[in-house]
């Protein structure tokens, strides 16, 4: 059985298995959605002064220019490459191109989920 580090596990498995950037997204925004359980919409946007549209655009920069990378190759679309590094902590790693779309459907994620949230939980 290999064992992989438990902080990275989420987000970094889903360069080698699917569903890493959504469900990271999706764990970080219900860790958000607590904090505006716990306080309100102002404390939490004091607390955290991000533009989710923002994130949202910078995540589907990063989704399309990793995917359109390949094509600066010649080879099919969304085409990963990687390489093994020896990283402190971690030892001897993969470091998947993926990584990086993965990275892009996280911020994805997290953006529209919680623009969707903000704006339904607003009361003017």
């Amino acid at each position: 059985m290999h064992h992989h580090p438990v902080l990275a596990a989420p987000f970094l498995l889903g360069s080698l298995h699917t569903g890493g950037g959504f469900i990271g997204g999706l764990m970080t925004s219900g860790a958000i959605v607590l904090l505006l359980l716990a306080y309100d919409i102002k404390t939490v946007a004091t607390i955290l002064p991000v533009d989710y549209k923002i994130i949202t655009a910078i995540g589907l920069f990063f989704s399309v220019a990793t995917g359109a990378g390949a094509l600066l190759f010649d080879v099919p679309f969304l085409t990963h490459a990687y390489d093994y590094f020896h990283l402190p902590l971690l030892g001897k790693t993969s470091l998947h191109t993926a990584v990086l779309f993965d990275t892009g459907v996280y911020l994805v994620v997290i953006g529209v989920t919680m623009t969707i949230i903000q704006t339904i939980g607003v009361s003017e």
